[in-house]
């Protein structure tokens, strides 16, 4: 005898194929979207009425306070239930339908009231407004009960305030006439939750024959495959559409272009702003290894075209690459410099030595005086002018620098900048990048010299670089400023083309800007205009601190 196979549990749950789970989710939502379209309507249908009825009672409360001598009746009469008054207001309470209409006095008095035993009472809710001359529509509970209310002021002859008029309608008409509309309302949502049902049963079907009846599971399963491929790998990768807008963008092209995954449906200029990046992403730049600057980072980027009219741009960073070839650079000119005054100064500590073998002691003093005094007078001229010690320092440096390449560096007159910086390194990065490509300019031309203006309007700081090179032409006056663009020839180990660029970002982010015009006399001229980047006068100064990064980026062309 066979054994018996076991019993098959009956499994509870969603379905497991796309079809199926595509219907059963869409009737739900066709559902729930009925529920709420009726409770939307009936939301301000409710509000509708209720406004209806307000506008209905403060009508008859208007038409109340224009009948003829009720003011006088009410001023000239007592409240009683056979008063004038009380009659005329019974009268068209009856033919309006309306709760109740009541009349008082300025002291808020009744002298009519569908209960004539309220009538010589003080009504019982505030007529505060109506007395004061104004018209008042309102829902409110009183001794009837809750009611919609209109109050209108109640006027004698010349017009003065000597009463009010309050008509209240039922509220219960009001939810009678709501409750009423609620099952032609069902009715209607009956029907478009049954059209419903069937466009989600000729979608579903279309949704089968696309995913080739596949279960969710399966998909799921090819789509964690190709999330874990595209985001794990350590290059950023950015999917435009046919219509160039981002479709994708994975963590490392986030990371590395500072935005999010809200800039999916987005151009590459709306999620970026214009620039040299968002114009290579668009492909309106072309060419491999592409090089630009996002932010503080240098990048690598490629566009490929694909099949469907899109493309795909990959970023590779070279940030750390770029500021390794910057200290290389720096550690060559450090290099060179010291190649240099080691050399002078084995001349000058030759010419000590002739002096003082030949017993010229006076003339070996006045010799070192006039050495040291050089250094001394030009540290003092910077320090005198610029009392931020990180930025004074620089221009030291620099000076002797230039001095030893046979160029003049110079202080404007107008110099003049406290301590005071916000970001005393973000102005020793833009201060060294200008001096260095003013100081290349000039090398070994005549009569060559750098002047150097740094002075503060308020809490702005501006710079002006000027020399007495060849100058910038006006038509590359903007791209000079453009990541990757140089005249010069770039070195082995990285690119050029960065400095000025990044100069420019800095005065940018900053809310200032970056320019180069024609400098008096022939040249060029740069000026850095850096709004806020001094603090208030009295308050704490930014320490300096070394620069984790050497200053000097990329020459300007």
């Amino acid at each position: 005898m066979s054994p018996t196979p076991p019993a098959r549990r009956l499994r509870l749950g969603l379905p497991r194929r796309v079809f199926s789970q595509v219907l059963l989710m869409q009737v739900v939502i066709a559902a729930g979207v009925a529920v709420l379209a009726t409770g939307l309507f009936l939301a301000p249908l409710s509000n509708q009425l209720d406004d209806q009825a307000m506008r209905r009672a403060l009508a008859i409360a208007q038409t109340t306070a224009q009948l003829p001598d009720l003011a006088e009746d009410v001023r000239d009469t007592p409240p009683t239930p056979n008063g004038p008054v009380q009659r005329e207001a019974e009268q068209i309470r009856k033919a309006t339908k309306a709760e109740y209409i009541v009349v008082m006095d300025w002291r808020g008095v009744r002298w009519s009231h569908t209960d004539p035993k309220q009538i010589g009472g003080i009504v019982s809710t505030d007529p505060g407004q109506a007395l004061a001359g104004k018209e008042v529509m309102e829902i409110d509970s009183g001794t009837l009960g809750r009611s919609a209310r209109g109050k209108v002021p109640l006027r004698d002859n010349d017009g003065h305030v000597v009463g009010a008029v309050s008509v209240g309608i039922a509220y219960d008409s009001v939810r009678a006439r709501l409750i009423h509309a609620i099952p032609g309302l069902l009715a209607y949502a009956g029907g478009a939750l049954a059209v419903g049902a069937l466009a989600a049963w000729v979608i579903s079907r279309r949704v089968q024959r696309q995913t080739r009846d596949l279960a969710f599971s399966d998909i799921a399963a090819l789509l964690a495959e190709r999330e874990a491929m595209l985001h794990g790998i350590r290059e950023g990768v950015v999917a435009l559409d046919r219509t160039g807008r981002i479709r994708l963008v994975n963590d490392e092209a986030q990371r590395l272009l500072g935005i999010g995954e809200t800039v999916v449906g987005r151009s590459p200029d709306a999620a970026l702003g214009a620039g040299r990046t968002a114009d290579v992403l668009a492909g309106r730049v072309t060419g491999t290894d592409l090089l630009t600057v996002r932010g503080q980072r240098v990048l690598v980027a490629n566009r490929m075209p694909t099949d469907d009219g899109g493309a795909v741009a990959t970023l590779r960073d070279r940030t750390e690459l770029e500021q390794l070839g910057r200290e290389l650079d720096s550690t060559r000119g450090l290099i060179d410099a010291l190649r240099a005054q080691d050399h002078e100064h084995a001349n000058r500590m030759h010419t000590l030595l002739g002096l003082l073998e030949l017993e010229m002691y006076d003339d070996a003093v006045e010799f070192v005086g006039e050495v040291v005094g050089d250094h001394r007078a030009t540290a003092e001229q910077v320090t005198e002018r610029i009392e931020d010690p990180l930025l004074a320092a620089l221009l030291v440096g620099k000076a002797t620098v230039a001095a030893e390449r046979g160029v003049a560096l110079g202080m404007s007159d107008r110099t003049r900048l406290p301590d005071r910086l916000v970001d005393p390194q973000g102005l020793v990065t833009v201060v060294g990048n200008l001096v260095d490509n003013a100081l290349d300019a000039v090398a070994g031309k005549p009569h060559a010299r750098v002047e150097v203006e740094l002075r503060a309007e308020g809490r702005t700081a501006i710079l002006r670089v000027r020399d007495t090179g060849p100058g910038v032409p006006p038509e590359h006056r903007e791209l000079i400023f453009t990541s990757g663009w140089s005249t010069k020839k770039p070195p082995a180990h990285r690119e050029r083309g960065i400095g000025l660029s990044l100069v420019r970002r800095l005065a940018e982010r900053q809310g200032g800007s970056a320019t180069v015009g024609e400098a008096h006399g022939g040249g060029a001229e740069f000026t850095v205009v850096l709004p806020e980047a001094l603090a208030e006068p009295g308050s704490e100064p930014a320490v300096p601190t070394v620069p984790s990064a050497p200053h000097t980026a990329e020459k300007e062309s």
